[in-house]
């Protein structure tokens, strides 16, 4: 009988969440964007930040990432806007670099080509993990995410030039 409760409630807890209106899928995405705020100020990353673009608006965030140290992209300040959907953690952000970066997992327009990003996003993720993802992929670019662009070819192909580009650009757009 315990049992037969404890999945009743275990099955409204289900209905609740699943006729969630939009303002409580936007209250709950501005609370658990709060909460990833306030950890993240806690675990303070040497090489990657965010924080809110105007402290009265959730939903729009800037990051930085500090390139990482061995590679072409060593020494420079790479800017990132977050947006956030009002149905996250459900739907993953839209990161798009605002720095000009040379890589194969950017576009020119900044968009990030990530699988977690998209098709193999889950709730479980946080802001904190995908800028560290993002950091990770600045050293060793994603394999197979659109492998038959430019960028790709000269890094599986011409590392050097591809290097050379790398922090050219580097220097060009994300050094002060």
């Amino acid at each position: 009988m315990a049992l037969l409760a404890h999945l009743l409630s275990s099955f409204k807890q289900h209905e609740i969440k699943h006729d969630m209106g939009k303002s409580q899928k936007v209250g709950l995405a501005k609370l658990r964007v709060n909460n990833e705020l306030k950890k993240s100020a806690k675990n303070i990353a040497t090489h990657c930040s965010y924080g809110l673009v105007d402290k009265h608006d959730p939903f729009n965030l800037q990051a930085i990432i500090i390139g990482p140290s061995n590679t072409p992209f060593d020494g420079g300040i790479f800017f990132l806007s977050i947006h956030i959907p009002h149905n996250y953690p459900f739907k993953p952000p839209k990161i798009k670099f605002q720095t000009k970066v040379f890589h194969p997992n950017v576009s020119r327009d900044g968009t990030i080509k990530m699988d977690i990003l998209s098709n193999n996003w889950t709730p479980l993720l946080t802001i904190d993990k995908i800028l560290l993802a993002i950091c990770s992929f600045l050293q060793d670019p994603i394999h197979g995410q659109d492998s038959c662009n430019f960028v790709y070819q000269l890094y599986s192909k011409r590392r050097n030039l591809y290097n050379k580009i790398a922090k050219e650009w580097t220097y060009k757009y994300a050094m002060f």
